[in-house]
């Protein structure tokens, strides 16, 4: 019992963490190409993702768009 409560703590602690990091990632007003918010934002589920794409491309929207906000069709349009 004592070590399902460590792991759900742990895993609640790491879950917390990336979500912090991520949102940081996406309101952030620095740059789009900040490696580990790209990963992060590129393995969120697509309703996520897309949220997450659409606030970096009204912050920075004459940029190119990082890896998982880029269309399929071109690499350099936003989704």
């Amino acid at each position: 019992m004592k070590f399902l409560r460590i792991l759900l703590t742990v895993v609640l602690a790491v879950v917390l963490v990336a979500g912090f990091r991520w949102y940081r990632y996406v309101t952030n007003v620095e740059s789009p190409y900040n490696e580990v918010g790209i990963e992060l934002n590129s393995r969120m589920p697509a309703p996520i993702n897309k949220w997450g794409c659409d606030k970096l491309h009204t912050t920075f929207s004459t940029m190119l768009p990082p890896y998982g906000c880029q269309s399929t069709a071109d690499a350099t349009q936003w989704l």
